[in-house]
């Protein structure tokens, strides 16, 4: 007779209600589960750093598999106990028997030990390449972030490519992590349905505070001294005449043991606190700032024409000035068409003996364009319709392939995407920048004014074309526009004329 048919014995106990398919699958799920959980807290604190997405695989990811699995084991003994009140009196469900002393049994139980290890081993080396895996640039730039393209775009090309995006975005441990990601529902929602803003909104309004990220790395404290800077223009003339402004910029910083308190640095919270109110989203129009110098002295001062009022004030939230207020865009730089021919220009990829080349480049990368692929077929077409017959061929392709790489990093019109969409608040040239605060508007109820002059940050060595780059001033000179406009310059801001696609 076989096991199947065999008739249970009146004294034979009913086995325990966990016996049964879904509670033994709980097991299985809760036992590898704490096995990762075990794993990956070996591998946090074998790892030496902080990572928030360890930190969220190990004590969120894990643990909820592990607390799936104990409530798929009760399940499994309330279906069972609702089946076993279905049977007979006496009756006793039957379950499969392990009996060691049938080969079959034997052989079988060694079968699934061995499956059941591989099995533990598999999960703990893919817990370990999980935690790599969305700690990478991929992750963040492909996987899961396709509408971030432009971003990750740009982020190759920066001074941070070599930063992982977790780093800057989120920093060490699980709560900024999971604060980010809860933040961020709305933007997945967004994404699975196309119902994203195009270009993305910034800033970010949930982004953690610069001192808990930039300053991992930049020590705001050693800030201090000066820094030169050389910046090569070129003008839209037919021999694309090279201005070039050297300038010595006052990075100085807020510690005295280091050095001189004052210079651009000055503003980073080290001794003193500086908070503003903006008018608008992009923090572009600052109306209102605050000044708690070491010693507790407050000094508020109000643009111009623009004063808010004590309700205005109150309702409002001051935000704390920090790195990112000035470094606003550090990895994701949309370079302005005018800078990036420049670049272009001043390293020999695109030939100054091409007649009004930068005028002609700037203009094909401001046009618009529909998308990608119509941009770089326009821009091809256009430098070999406009040079045709006055340079050779090697010259006019290398000059209108750099354009189209300059293009491809910089311009995204399926996302409208480009320089345009994101003011760069670092300096003062093409953005209102610096301007926001030091445009001589702001003024205290004491009668103080926050600075506008031009060697509040810098001193200008030298400038101009040819020779003239050379001769150096200590002490500084005045600024000189490379177009004679008399004294325009001084009445309004640079970003007034200077729109980064003309001029």
């Amino acid at each position: 007779m076989s096991e199947s048919n065999q008739t249970p014995s009146p004294l034979e106990k009913a086995p325990p209600l966990y016996q049964n398919w879904i509670s033994l699958a709980g097991m299985i799920l809760a036992a590898s589960s704490f096995f990762a959980v075990l794993s990956l807290i070996a591998i946090d604190i074998g790892s030496g750093t902080a990572s928030p997405y360890m930190g969220i695989l190990t004590y969120l990811v894990a643990p909820a598999f592990l607390v799936t699995g104990l409530a798929l084991i009760v399940i499994g003994i309330l279906v069972e106990r609702r089946q076993r009140r279905k049977l007979a009196p006496g009756e006793v469900p039957r379950h499969p028997r392990i009996d060691f002393n049938k080969p079959r049994h034997r052989n079988g139980f060694v079968i699934a030990s061995v499956v059941a290890f591989v099995f533990l081993l598999t999960s703990a080396f893919g817990s370990y390449q999980t935690y790599h895996f969305t700690e990478s640039v991929t992750f963040c730039g492909k996987t899961c972030h396709t509408v971030m393209l432009p971003e990750y775009t740009a982020y190759q090309h920066s001074a941070h490519a070599r930063v992982t995006c977790v780093q800057c975005h989120i920093g060490p441990g699980a709560g900024w992590f999971v604060k980010s990601k809860l933040s961020g529902t709305y933007q997945v929602y967004a994404t699975i349905f196309n119902k994203y803003p195009k270009p993305i909104p910034t800033p970010i309004r949930n982004l953690r505070p610069a001192q808990e990220t930039c300053e991992q790395c930049h020590w705001p404290q050693k800030f201090y001294g000066n820094a030169e800077r050389v910046n090569t223009h070129y003008l839209n003339d037919e021999v694309n005449t090279a201005w070039t402004i050297r300038l010595l910029m006052k990075i100085g910083g807020g510690d005295p043991e280091w050095g001189q308190v004052g210079g651009i640095h000055w503003h980073m919270n080290i001794a003193d606190k500086v908070e503003y109110i903006a008018a608008d989203e992009a923090r572009q129009v600052i109306p209102w700032v605050r000044i708690t110098d070491r010693d507790g002295n407050v000094t508020v001062y109000q643009a111009a024409g623009s004063e808010l009022s004590g309700a205005q004030v109150d309702s409002a939230t001051p935000r704390r000035m920090d790195c990112i207020d000035c470094h606003n865009r550090p990895s994701h730089i949309y370079n302005a068409p005018t800078r990036a021919a420049n670049i272009a220009i001043g390293t020999g990829r695109i030939s100054t003996a091409l007649p009004f080349v930068k005028r002609n480049a700037v203009a094909l990368l401001t046009a618009e364009y529909e998308t990608t692929p119509d941009a770089l077929q326009a821009i091809a077409d256009g430098f070999a319709d406009t040079y045709r017959g006055q340079a050779d061929s090697a010259t006019i392709g290398q000059a209108a392939a750099e354009l189209q790489r300059i293009y491809q990093e910089n311009f995204f019109p399926e996302m409208k995407v480009s320089w345009r969409a994101y003011p760069n608040n670092l300096g003062h040239t093409l953005f209102p920048g610096c301007y926001r605060c030091h445009d001589g508007q702001h003024t205290s109820a004491d009668g103080k004014v926050i600075s506008h002059a031009c060697n509040a940050c810098h001193i200008i060595l030298s400038q101009g074309s040819g020779p003239e780059p050379q001769l150096i001033s200590p002490e500084g000179m005045e600024f000189r526009h490379p177009i004679d406009i008399g004294e325009m310059w001084r009445q309004v801001n640079c970003a007034v004329c200077h729109t980064g696609g003309g001029m």
